[in-house]
C-alpha cells in the first residue's frame, strides 16, 4: 500500500476560501486534519481487501493543486510489486481526449474546420457507405451516405462508425465480410447526424490531425500536448523503465474473483490511430485534466484557448441521447450506462452529464473511460477533476464502477467537510 498524504493540504484551503475560490497549499500530515482524506484511503484499501480490484491508483485535483493521491494493492495479483502513483496503465479510449484536443488546436489554427466535409482533408472519408440492414438471405444492404462526414460528426460520435463490441449488426456484418471480401470493411451504421453510437470515429480524427498537422500523431502529441504539459509517461511505446512499472490486466471470473491475464508482450507500435493504444499514469493524465479545468493552460504551458475549452465543454448533439451501450461480448464489456436516470450527451472529446449526480459531480461535468476500467471526470462548476485507474475486464465491471463511484463521492464529501 502507498498513500501520499502530504499533497492533500490543498483541501485545507477550501475551509478558508470555499470551493469556489481554491488556491493551492501543501502541508505534511494533512490527513490527520482531514478525516475525509483518511476516508478516501479506507475506500480504496477496502476495495483491494475485498478483492473487488487487485490494485488502484486514484487522484483528484483543482485546476492548480492536487487534492488527493493514493495507490493501493498490487500491480498484478500474485506478484510482489505494489501499486504506486507512477504505475503505468493502458488507458485505451482515454486517449480520445488527447486526439480531440489535437484536432481543436488545428481548428484554432484554421487548419481544420468543424463543419466542412472531412473528405477535403482526407479523401478516404468521401462517400462512405451506410449499412441499412440485411435482406432475407442475410446479404448486407448498403447505400451511400446522404450527407458528408464532418469533423464535428467524428468528434461527437454522430458519424455512424460503430464498434462491434456494442453493435450486434456490425458483428453480423463483419461475419459477412469473411465470406465476401468485396464488402467495405467499415461502413457507417446510420447517416451522419442521425444519432449517437460509440465507435472508431476518433481514429479518423487522428488521421485528419496527421494530414493537417503535417506529422505522425505520436509526434504531434509530443510537440503540442504531452511535451508542453510535461506528460512524459503518456506514450505509445513504453521505455524499459515504464514497462517495469506497468500494471497487469485481470479478468473477472464467474465467481467474482480476478484472474491475471497473460503479460503483455513488448512490441513496437508503428501505426498509431488516436482512438486507443496508449499508456499513461494517473499524475500524467490528471495534468491534462487540470489544464482543461484551467481553461487550456497549466504552469506556463498553453494547449488551447479558453474559448475553445468552453466549446469542448458544451453539449454538441442537441437532444440525441449518448453514453448507453449494449454489449455483444460480456467477457470484454458489460452493458454501459454510467449514470442511469441522468441525461447524457456528447461534447467534443467526452460525455457530458446535463444533470448533477447525487453526492458527486455537478451538472455540466465531462467524463469518459478506457476499456480496462480507467476513468476520469472534469467538473467545471466545482473546479474539480479526478482520475481512477484500474486494469480489469470486462469494461464497466460492476465492482470497478463501485470503486469509482465511492471515490468520487468521497472527494465531494471532503469538499463539504473542509
Amino acid at each position: 500500500m502507498t498513500a501520499h498524504l502530504s499533497r492533500r493540504g490543498a483541501l485545507q484551503t477550501l475551509a478558508l476560501a470555499g470551493a469556489s475560490a481554491i488556491t493551492g497549499v501543501s502541508a505534511a500530515g494533512a490527513a490527520a486534519a482531514l478525516p475525509r482524506g483518511r476516508e478516501l484511503d479506507e475506500v480504496l484499501q477496502a476495495a483491494v481487501h475485498s478483492g473487488h480490484v487487485p490494485g488502484v491508483v486514484a487522484m483528484a485535483a483543482t485546476d492548480q493543486s492536487i487534492l488527493y493521491e493514493g495507490a493501493f494493492g498490487l500491480r498484478c495479483h500474485g506478484a510482489p510489486a505494489k501499486m504506486t502513483t507512477d504505475t503505468t496503465f493502458r488507458i485505451a479510449s482515454m486517449v480520445k481526449l488527447l486526439t480531440s484536443v489535437a484536432a481543436m488546436q488545428l481548428v484554432e489554427r484554421d487548419k481544420l474546420k468543424l463543419d466542412e466535409p472531412a473528405e477535403r482533408i482526407d479523401p478516404d472519408l468521401a462517400a462512405p457507405p451506410v449499412l441499412t440492414g440485411f435482406d432475407d438471405k442475410g446479404v448486407p444492404q448498403l447505400r451511400p451516405a446522404r450527407t458528408p462526414l464532418t469533423l464535428r460528426n467524428l468528434l461527437t460520435h454522430t458519424s455512424g462508425y460503430t464498434y462491434p463490441l456494442w453493435d450486434a449488426g456490425v458483428v453480423r456484418y463483419l461475419k459477412c465480410c469473411n465470406t465476401d471480401r468485396k464488402l467495405p470493411r467499415k461502413p457507417l451504421t446510420f447517416d451522419p447526424d442521425a444519432k449517437w453510437a460509440y465507435g472508431g470515429s476518433i481514429d479518423k480524427v487522428g488521421r485528419l490531425v496527421e494530414i493537417a498537422g503535417g506529422m505522425p500523431l505520436e509526434r504531434y502529441f509530443d510537440e503540442y500536448i504531452t511535451g508542453p504539459l510535461g506528460m512524459q509517461n503518456t506514450v505509445v511505446n513504453l521505455s524499459a523503465g515504464q514497462r517495469a512499472r506497468e500494471a497487469g490486466v485481470h479478468r473477472r471470473q464467474i465467481d467474482g474473483s480476478l484472474k491475471p491475464e497473460p503479460p503483455e508482450k513488448p512490441t513496437v507500435t508503428k501505426v498509431f490511430y488516436g482512438g486507443g493504444g496508449i499508456y499513461s499514469t494517473a499524475p500524467d493524465y490528471l495534468t491534462l485534466l487540470q489544464a482543461l479545468l484551467n481553461g487550456g493552460s497549466l504552469r506556463g504551458a498553453t494547449i488551447l484557448q479558453p474559448e475553445t475549452v468552453a466549446l469542448m465543454s458544451r453539449n454538441q448533439i442537441g437532444d440525441i441521447e449518448a453514453g448507453i451501450m449494449k454489449t455483444t461480448n460480456p467477457a470484454l464489456s458489460s452493458d454501459v450506462d454510467f449514470f442511469p436516470g441522468v441525461r447524457k450527451r456528447w461534447a467534443f472529446g467526452h460525455m457530458i452529464t446535463l444533470d448533477s449526480v447525487k453526492d458527486g459531480r455537478k451538472a455540466g461535468s465531462l467524463t469518459w473511460a478506457g476499456l480496462l476500467n480507467t476513468y476520469y471526470w472534469i467538473d467545471p462548476a466545482s473546479k474539480v477533476a479526478g482520475v481512477v485507474m484500474m486494469q480489469v475486464l470486462p469494461f464497466a465491471d460492476e465492482r470497478a464502477l463501485k470503486v469509482y463511484r465511492q471515490f468520487e463521492r468521497g472527494v465531494y464529501r471532503a469538499f463539504k467537510s473542509a
